[in-house]
């Protein structure tokens, strides 16, 4: 309840990260993607509905993006949708790519 009231009506930044490792050289590439989230204003019973509902309480802001959470945000910012709900894959496609791999193949 706390965590949404205190995002109601304000944006929140969300970073998620990814490490690609070559085990054979020891080489490290990373990429960090944040994700601006914007929440709609909401009200103590939308909240209270929403956590009742939902049970958010695993996931960062208690906002489940990919659930009933969607209808909590106004807008989201991102180079990659997916590094809001979990493993960034565009980063980690590109990452790959750029290790010499060819993620169609």
């Amino acid at each position: 309840m706390r965590q949404l009231t205190l995002v109601s009506g304000k944006t929140a930044v969300f970073d998620t990260a990814v490490v690609l490792l070559d085990t054979k050289s020891g080489a490290l590439a990373s990429r960090v993607v944040p994700c601006r989230v914007t929440f709609r204003t909401l009200g103590a019973q939308q909240i209270e509905r929403y956590l009742r509902l939902e049970q958010p309480y695993d996931c960062a802001g208690s906002a489940k993006a990919e659930g009933l959470g969607i209808a909590l945000i106004e807008r989201m910012d991102t180079e990659d949708p997916t590094s809001l709900i979990g493993l960034p894959l565009i980063a980690l496609a590109g990452l790959l790519r750029g290790a010499g791999f060819d993620v169609l193949a």
